[in-house]
């Protein structure tokens, strides 16, 4: 029988009621979505009270409670609806904590983190994010890696001047324990790779390997990787996790190289359960750099240890690197990560201030947030300047403050992007004249570039549509609002438009 002829539910088969919407859901849903949401539940409890029918789901953590809740609360609540005669209700919740049921020791007879009760489900047995997801709950004050830290000490780049056994070299280097999916903004510039990155927490080696992070400076490529090494050393202490820059792997080359020394490269790179490098774009030319990468890369790879590397450009568009490599790096999973949109910068900019226990007020934030657009970083130091100028002029965070603690800012932004900058600098990405920005001329040559110097002037300027188009041959809002959504649709879509797009905008904002 499918799911769709599924017959109503009596009390007798009460306790097979989760089962049935799941199967009904798995229907609905893609796979991926269901697996990876769904799946991993544990299995909800359905009881009769006052005559209403509540089915109890839990959930391990408060990221997964509010995306379950917005994302699928509903249609499970329908799903329900239908399986059940009379009244239903569907409570979804955190699920208790479990209390530590013994303490497990580490390969040297050492205490470890206390072991958790893990929830059964035998039907839903999907392992992606199972071990992730109860530690990236409700944590209190913790740190994102939890007691770990006290034990394995972090930052350091030494190694031992020789091969050593593996209990003897450090667990984990450069990790820096303030990175951690709690306190990254989640939005739909991040949202792919957010997602993608907690696969690999909750299951290292397997799915999306390499994983591949590509975008402009200050949107969050390295916060991203660091609280993946986080999560994963809050779930296994004992992992072995690097965090370094391209420019320090380089170094590293170069100093074994002099004194002939491999095996003590081999002794740092090939031992790790998790590599997170930054900006790979950093080996372009680097011909000894890059086979020496090549031979960790594949010595990780064989041993199911997870790599995840971060670069400027999408992996076809990195030049000066040997096609293997970038084969390699393409191989796993790619994604972007945007910059931020409105929405995303005003709740950036209230959590930052929150950590600061200082209240931001909204309007503020919205004002901050639509004077500076480029990247995450500036967004931050443009909060700094604000809440530092509150502080020396003992006043209010107001919209007033903010724009006189932002004027120098402010001016160099208005005096650098112009629409007129915006339609000069397109024309000459795409080798067409100015005149063409004017033109009626529709060929796709022209017309895809005047589409994208249109979006870059919504995105970029305070100019409202009228006045765009009137700047564009005095074109209809109308025509520029379509520009504006085609181009935003065809950038998520295509890695190509999206890398163009990427240039520009760093070319204008100087």
């Amino acid at each position: 029988m499918s799911a769709a002829e599924l017959p109503t539910t009596g009390p007798a088969e009460l306790p097979y009621l989760w089962q049935r919407c799941c199967q009904r859901l798995a229907t609905e849903l893609p796979e991926q979505q269901f697996n990876t949401w769904i799946r991993p539940l544990p299995d909800a409890q359905a009881s009769v009270q006052e005559g209403v029918t509540v089915l109890c789901v839990r959930v391990p953590n408060r990221f997964m409670l509010d995306w379950i809740r917005t994302q699928y609360s509903a249609r499970l609540e329908a799903i329900l609806g239908e399986l059940v005669d009379g009244d239903v209700r569907l409570d979804i919740a955190m699920a208790p904590r479990a209390a530590p049921t013994g303490v497990a020791m580490g390969a040297q007879g050492g205490a470890m983190l206390p072991t958790r009760a893990m929830p059964s489900n035998a039907q839903l047995n999907s392992p992606t994010l199972q071990r992730l997801m109860p530690h990236l709950g409700d944590r209190g004050d913790r740190s994102a890696a939890g007691e770990p830290h006290e034990r394995h000490p972090l930052g350091g780049q030494g190694m031992a001047h020789a091969p050593a056994p593996r209990h003897q070299l450090p667990q984990v280097m450069g990790l820096n324990p303030a990175l951690t999916f709690d306190n990254l903004v989640p939005g739909r510039a991040n949202q792919m790779a957010r997602t993608a990155a907690l696969h690999v927490a909750g299951s290292p080696g397997h799915m999306y390997n390499p994983l591949f992070i590509y975008g402009g400076v200050g949107l969050g490529k390295t916060h991203l990787m660091n609280a993946v090494g986080n999560a994963l050393l809050a779930d296994k202490p004992d992992a072995r996790i690097l965090y370094l820059h391209a420019e320090q792997f380089i170094s590293d080359v170069v100093k074994n190289y002099q004194r002939k020394t491999f095996d003590e490269l081999k002794a740092k790179y090939h031992s790790l359960d998790l590599l997170l490098i930054d900006d790979v774009q950093f080996f372009a030319g680097k011909d000894r750099t890059q086979e020496e990468f090549f031979n960790a890369f594949e010595a990780l790879l064989a041993k199911k240890a997870h790599i995840i590397m971060t670069s400027d450009t999408y992996p076809k568009g990195l030049a000066n690197i040997d096609e293997r490599l970038t084969s390699r790096f393409d191989s796993g999973l790619t994604v972007a990560i945007e910059p931020p949109e409105l929405e995303m910068r005003v709740a950036i900019l209230i959590k930052k201030a929150a950590q600061e226990a200082i209240e931001m007020p909204e309007d503020v934030a919205f004002f901050v947030a639509k004077n500076v657009r480029a990247n995450v970083r500036e967004l931050e130091g443009a909060l700094r300047k604000v809440l530092a100028f509150a502080k020396f002029s003992h006043k209010e965070i107001t919209i007033h403050l903010a724009r006189e603690a932002l004027k120098d800012l402010l001016s160099i932004q208005n005096r650098q992007i112009s629409v007129e900058n915006i339609q000069k600098t397109v024309a000459d990405f795409y080798k067409i004249k100015v005149a063409d920005m004017y033109s009626k001329k529709r060929p796709a040559s022209i017309a895809k570039p005047r589409q994208i110097a249109m979006y870059l002037a919504k995105e970029l300027t305070q100019k409202s549509l009228p006045e765009i188009g009137e700047l564009f041959g005095g074109r209809d809002h109308t025509t520029v609002l379509h520009a504006c959504r085609k181009i935003a649709s065809d950038r998520a879509k295509d890695s190509e438009l999206n890398q163009q797009l990427h240039v520009l905008e760093q070319t204008l904002k100087g």
